[in-house]
């Protein structure tokens, strides 16, 4: 299988444009998202490579000030993982909305597609922010027409054991969790890159 979209003899380029959760906050470079997706992804014969464009304490508002020279050129694809720290400070969800609007129109001006990957507020911020915000990631995939993986830490949540003694970020097990199972959306994400025209 030859990728019209990776550089000859090369493999497609994608970026993870997150916070902590991508960057590996209190993780060795071998145990954050970004390198665990790209072995799980070449050890299923994807020609791939996914950079590390995470930022621990990163807002969307953050992830936009940035998005320019954290996405180099020659970028294939980029994974979006923004709008936990938003969350967690309890901001407006229509500042996180309209922060990751501009940073996926910002790629599209640029010929290159995002997967959005959703985050979901905590029950404790009541039933009403938690719709608010919970709704931001379908309403943008559908708006931009994005492959969406619907929420980024699903399969470890409630549960300690794949978690750092903070409660809050992944340990090595929770990102082997995490990156397994978005891999099959990424793939999917991958066919939907190599179908598009080459610009």
């Amino acid at each position: 299988m030859t990728d019209a979209h990776a550089a000859p003899g090369g493999p497609i380029k994608l970026v993870a444009l997150g916070d902590s959760l991508t960057a590996g906050y209190r993780l060795p470079a071998d145990a954050a998202f970004p390198t665990v997706l790209e072995r799980l992804l070449k050890a299923k014969g994807a020609d791939v490579s996914v950079a590390n464009a995470g930022v621990s304490g990163d807002t969307a508002t953050g992830g936009l000030d940035r998005v320019d020279w954290s996405v180099p050129d020659g970028t294939a694809g980029v994974i979006l993982e923004l709008g936990a720290n938003d969350m967690l400070r309890g901001t407006d969800p229509k500042v996180t909305e309209g922060a990751l609007s501009s940073i996926i129109e910002r790629l599209k001006a640029r010929g290159i597609p995002v997967l959005l990957a959703g985050m979901q507020a905590a029950p404790n911020l009541g039933p009403d922010y938690k719709a608010r915000f919970d709704a931001i990631y379908p309403a943008l995939a559908k708006r931009y027409d994005l492959t969406l993986y619907p929420f980024f830490l699903d399969g470890i949540i409630g549960d300690r054991g794949q978690h750092l003694d903070d409660g809050l970020h992944p340990n090595r097990q929770g990102v082997e969790t995490i990156a397994a199972r978005i891999a099959p959306t990424v793939e999917a994400f991958l066919d939907r890159i190599r179908q598009q025209p080459v610009r």
